[in-house]
């Protein structure tokens, strides 16, 4: 592969390289290939997605993964004649920009704050109430930063 870093190598968690904040809606189809190229671990050429994906068409694999490329999902660089693609971001990354934009929009919509946080912490108790634990280590973490921060302005 030729270019800056491959589409596999490991990035820091920095601005560049977390999820845009424009929301991204994906496809069926591209939603496969994402949680594929995850779980892959590298770097796939259309052949490569093709093998996986033996039931679509390789011209369907290939506008897939260039459309994802368009919207800035994926890196592509070249590898021989073809193009490899992998995430641009890993999918700790991509969740967790998701998760905050739907919080940051749930909350900018007002009037029901102490409902979203209710219904929020009922339901991280339903999946394991030991995470109620690890929130409450969050929340604090966080009051601390807050308070940190104010005092050094």
């Amino acid at each position: 592969m030729t270019q800056r870093d491959p589409p596999n190598h490991p990035r820091s968690p920095t601005a560049e390289a977390a999820p845009q904040s424009k929301r991204v809606q994906l496809g069926p189809l591209e939603g496969e290939l994402l949680e594929w190229l995850w779980t892959r671990g590298s770097a796939a050429t259309v052949r490569e997605a093709r093998a996986a994906f033996p039931e679509h068409a390789y011209t369907t694999l290939m506008t897939t993964l260039d459309r994802l490329h368009r919207k800035n999902v994926l890196e592509r660089c070249r590898h021989g004649r073809a193009f490899a693609y992998a995430p641009r971001f890993s999918r700790a990354q991509w969740i967790g920009a998701r998760a905050s934009r739907e919080f940051d929009d749930l909350l900018a919509a007002g009037g029901g704050r102490a409902m979203i946080l209710s219904c929020f912490v009922n339901a991280v108790g339903r999946q394991d109430s030991r995470m109620l634990d690890e929130l409450a280590t969050l929340v604090q973490a966080e009051r601390r930063r807050l308070r940190d921060d104010r005092e050094t302005e």
